[in-house]
């Protein structure tokens, strides 16, 4: 059996370039057809025209070769070419060997889909953008967390709700040291993304009402979060202790969410979550 030979990226990065250029109808990006084109879609000239750089620059790139492409180009070639927001993150990746920036503005909801899988997990789950604005939760969440529907959408932040809601921090036996935490999680999340404005919004308006947000930022933590433990003190059931773990999803208009889902510890804290939630399960 023989293995397919490896592309190196710029080469792969050439080729994606020309099929995405070929796909293109001039009609579709306001350009005559013409009766004299020997190839479908677009010529390299006209590309380098929509995207607004020079020719011998775009042909270059198409010819593989090794010069810079800075990230404001690449986002005018995925608009040039039409690309769906899949073909513009793996754009990115072959011209930079990283993913590509997120879109600047999250979404009201998730899809229908995602919101039927959680609603279907027994257990709570939340759906938040990379800022833990919170998107979508099940009915086991509302009853851990409560209803987030009640609350404006400017207030539907995991950050926000761990400093701000005293219902939540009475529940939290280990708070300080999960706020902590909390805390440097959501630096590193801050430290990631291509456009800090809103992170640093949030960031500011918490530490002027919150002094121990303000002096736990302060503090400069960083930490990776994508498994931890919650312990909840829940009056009438006790303790329930809560693994959970963060995923990755991907939206179909390109967007990257982040799905946390928990589930209690065997033994004690399972018999008293099936408790908690069974009037919510099936």
């Amino acid at each position: 059996m023989t293995s397919t030979p490896r592309i190196p990226r710029r080469a792969e990065l050439a080729q994606f370039l020309r099929t995405r250029r070929a796909r293109v109808r001039p009609a579709e990006v306001g350009l005559p057809a013409g009766t004299r084109r020997r190839t479908p879609g677009l010529r390299r000239e006209e590309v380098a025209r929509l995207a607004d750089v020079g020719v011998s620059w775009y042909t270059w790139l198409e010819q593989g070769r090794d010069i810079h492409v800075s990230e404001p180009l690449l986002e005018r070639l995925a608009r040039a070419l039409h690309l769906t927001p899949t073909e513009r993150a793996h754009l990115f990746e072959l011209a930079h060997g990283r993913p590509a920036a997120r879109p600047a503005i999250a979404p009201a909801r998730v899809s229908d889909a995602l919101q039927r899988v959680i609603d279907d997990y027994p257990f709570p789950a939340l759906v938040s953008t990379r800022r833990w604005d919170v998107l979508a939760w099940n009915a086991p969440a509302v009853i851990l967390y409560g209803d987030f529907g009640l609350l404006p959408p400017e207030r539907r932040n995991g950050l926000w709700s761990l400093f701000m809601n005293p219902d939540r921090r009475a529940r939290m036996p280990g708070w300080e040291a999960d706020a902590r935490r909390a805390v440097a999680g959501f630096r590193l999340d801050a430290a990631r993304a291509a456009d800090r404005t809103e992170f640093d919004a949030l960031v500011e308006e918490l530490a002027s009402v919150s002094p121990e947000f303000a002096r736990f930022w302060g503090e400069h933590d960083v930490v990776e979060g994508p498994e931890g433990l919650k312990v909840i003190d829940h009056p009438g059931l006790g303790v329930i202790e809560f693994e959970h773990v963060a995923l990755t999803h991907s939206e179909p208009d390109g967007h990257q969410l982040r799905v946390t889902l928990y589930s209690p510890r065997p033994g004690a804290s399972t018999t008293r979550a099936r408790k908690l939630f069974r009037r919510v399960t099936r």
